[in-house]
């Protein structure tokens, strides 16, 4: 197995030097411990490609989730901080984990492991750009359609024949007529059917709840929370970390 190529950015010495040694003891190749925003986004322009970015929220210059949104085909973000109540907001920027201070050893190798469910080969920026285009597909939109990016995409949902896409708890209809088109047209994103008219994707998940019976609820945005059937649970909380 390959090291993962991660750069973090921190504004507090003790937190980066740090993670930036879990990170290292984990068999990670750190290319880079930045102390703010501005430092990150210049480092960023002639960074290789990496394997995840590590970022604190709150830093002088520019937040954590700023850098993420001006950040053009910005690599897996994983976001470590000592404030919980941001995590909605990130993972609405389609972060891999969100990790509270002060990260263990643990909790770490978590978020590594799911880092390397996802990987793929290491790609230029205009490669990324190339192959993004799969990731898209279309949704209706009054008498026409708009392009909706999977990575935006919590879950869909079959209701009577109709095929909705939930992104950031709103819903939207495409031209598919069942979750077996969806899968088809998706093969390699690991979605996951968690009910015979639910298929997750679980990268959206923000946490998990057990219930009685060897079920689970999972909640992928503010007030949308989908139940796991019990056969399926294991193999979700598998694919968390859990």
């Amino acid at each position: 197995m390959s090291a993962l190529k991660v750069a973090l950015a921190d504004d507090e010495p003790l937190a980066r030097a740090r993670l930036g040694r879990l990170l290292r003891e984990a068999g990670c190749e750190v290319l880079a411990e930045l102390p703010d925003g501005p430092s990150l986004l210049a480092w960023m322009e002639q960074a290789p490609p990496l394997d995840a970015l590590f970022l604190d929220i709150h830093m002088p210059g520019a937040s954590g989730l700023e850098l993420v949104a001006e950040l053009k085909d910005p690599p897996p973000v994983v976001f470590v901080t000592a404030f919980s109540e941001h995590a909605v907001r990130a993972f609405e920027t389609d972060a891999v984990d969100y990790v509270l201070k002060p990260i263990s050893s643990e909790r770490l190798a978590k978020t590594l492991a799911k880092l390397r469910r996802q990987e793929v080969p290491r790609r230029s920026p205009a490669e990324l750009k190339a192959i993004a285009s799969p990731s898209r597909f279309p949704v209706k939109a009054g008498d026409g359609h708009v392009f909706l990016d999977l990575r935006r995409v919590s879950h869909f949902e079959v209701e009577d024949e109709e095929v909705w896409a939930w992104s950031q708890g709103q819903r939207h209809r495409t031209d598919w007529t069942s979750l077996a088109e969806v899968e088809e047209f998706f093969p390699e994103a690991g979605l996951v059917r968690i009910q015979r008219h639910l298929l997750l994707r679980p990268e959206a998940v923000l946490g998990l709840k057990p219930l009685d019976g060897g079920r689970a609820s999972v909640r992928v945005a503010e007030g949308v929370d989908l139940e796991v059937s019990r056969s399926v649970t294991p193999k979700l909380k598998e694919l968390l970390g859990l």
